[in-house]
Order: structure tokens, then C-alpha cells, then sequence
């Protein structure tokens, strides 16, 4: 399950998605256009800053603009940026890897064999979904 933090990452790169290229948005017309709490959006674009997905510009006409193209930000990028491991395990994981304490031997576990499979298949989907494909949509 996604948490409101990735949901709200995602419906605000949506919103300057939509957007003309090179338009920078002010953090509450993202907040008023996407519905999402203000507050709760600055530590956000914050985060999406950090990751290299928005960019922003100070003073009086400042704000957000998509530092990345709208066609490369997949749904697993902000996925692990905001939620962390796609796997519903570590022993699981591609970039999260831990083994398990509970287990005799990784090449043993048929759980750990099942998860990676689901691994595989969600990572396959959440990769083929972009921004772009979204605001298509």
C-alpha cells in the first residue's frame, strides 16, 4: 500500500506535470491544485528536491518546476524515495537486501522464492508507469 506521503508525491508531480515546460509553481497553488495539505507538501517537494525529480527557484515569482522529464519519473522511483523497498521482504529486495534471520538457507525458502516473483511482477508494472503515462491518461 502506498503511504499518503508517496500518494501526495505523486499527485503533485502529476499537477506540474501538467503544466506548461519551464512554468514554476508556487507551493500553495500545488497545495489548492492537487489537494494536498500545505504543510504537508512543503516536506515533499522538499524530499522530491533532494531525489533530483523538482527543482526550485527563490524570491517573489519562485517555486517548483519538474527537474526531470515527465517521461522518465516512474512510479517506482517515488515509490522507493518516499515507501523504500518495492519487495514485501528484504530477503526479497533489490535494493534493500537483508537476510532473514528465520531461515536455514535463501536458495531453501520457497516464501522467499514466491516474494521474489511478486517482486519481479510490481517492479515490471510500477517501472512501466511514468508521470507522463498518468497525465495521458
Amino acid at each position: 500500500m502506498l503511504s499518503h506521503k508517496t500518494k501526495y508525491a505523486l499527485k503533485a508531480l502529476l499537477f506540474l506535470a501538467k503544466q506548461d515546460e519551464g512554468y514554476i509553481a508556487r507551493t500553495s497553488e500545488i497545495a489548492e491544485g492537487a489537494s494536498i495539505p500545505k504543510k504537508f507538501l512543503e516536506q515533499i517537494l522538499l524530499d522530491l528536491k533532494r531525489g533530483h525529480f523538482v527543482g526550485s527557484k527563490q524570491g517573489k515569482f519562485g517555486g517548483y518546476y519538474l527537474l526531470k522529464s515527465k517521461s522518465t519519473i516512474t512510479l517506482a522511483d517515488i515509490h522507493r524515495l518516499f515507501d523504500g523497498a518495492i519487495a514485501l521482504l528484504p530477503c526479497a529486495s533489490l535494493n534493500f537486501y537483508e537476510p532473514c534471520l528465520d531461515c536455514k538457507t535463501e536458495s531453501e525458502c520457497a516464501l522467499r522464492h514466491g516474494l521474489i516473483a511478486i517482486r519481479e511482477k510490481t517492479l515490471a508494472a510500477m517501472e512501466s508507469i511514468t508521470i507522463d503515462s498518468l497525465v495521458k491518461k
